[in-house]
């Protein structure tokens, strides 16, 4: 199993808990994909997107079971990063870390797999 990584505001993750899908942040709405993060991606996305917010999740998705709809596409330094084109379906959803943040601004990112 591959897994990639979505950081989100514990808010938004409790509604997508209760209406069982996520469609994403405003961002991901704006840009047509939700976007993810590899275990490797993680912290720099953490840093570059989340900087000084609170109540942040770290959602682990199972990348496998997303099937066609996930595409990998160059990103940040054309490294490629996981791009969901649907609606994530909280059944490929392994597991859900608090992200912390730290007084700095920054996050303490848990041990994560790949």
């Amino acid at each position: 199993m591959r897994t990639i990584y979505k950081i989100c505001p514990a808010s938004a993750w409790r509604e997508a808990e209760r209406q069982g899908v996520y469609d994403g942040s405003p961002d991901d709405k704006r840009d047509g994909f939700i976007h993810f993060s590899t275990a490797a991606q993680v912290a720099e996305t953490a840093r570059k997107h989340f900087a000084g917010q609170v109540g942040l999740f770290l959602i682990a998705v199972d990348a496998d079971a997303l099937g066609d709809a996930l595409r990998w596409e160059p990103s940040r330094k054309d490294d490629l990063f996981p791009h969901l084109y649907e609606a994530l379906d909280l059944g490929a959803v392994t597991a859900v870390y608090d992200l912390p943040s730290r007084a700095d601004g920054g996050h303490d990112i848990p041990e994560l797999s790949s």
